[in-house]
């Protein structure tokens, strides 16, 4: 296994992480190392565009129609009555 010197490192970022690997159930080492798997975990694959994986994470819950394409329209402002 490789290994990695991270010299430098901000006081409040190095607490941070201890918080975060306490919180956890980890070790400093062990939250760093997840963290850094976590975001090269998709590095080689495609990444879906952002409209179809908000229309993904909302299929869960009951949003099955289509939504339009508003591409190019001009911004309108919300209408809040019902």
């Amino acid at each position: 296994m490789a290994q990695l010197v991270v010299r430098q490192l901000d006081d409040d970022v190095k607490e941070k992480l201890q918080r975060r690997a306490r919180r956890n159930g980890h070790s400093t080492e062990e939250e760093v190392r997840e963290i850094l798997r976590n975001v090269v975990r998709n590095e080689d694959g495609i990444r879906p565009p952002i409209g179809s994986r908000i229309a993904a994470r909302f299929r869960r819950v009951g949003l099955d129609r289509e939504i339009p394409e508003l591409r190019g329209e001009p911004a309108r402002p919300a209408s809040l009555k019902p």
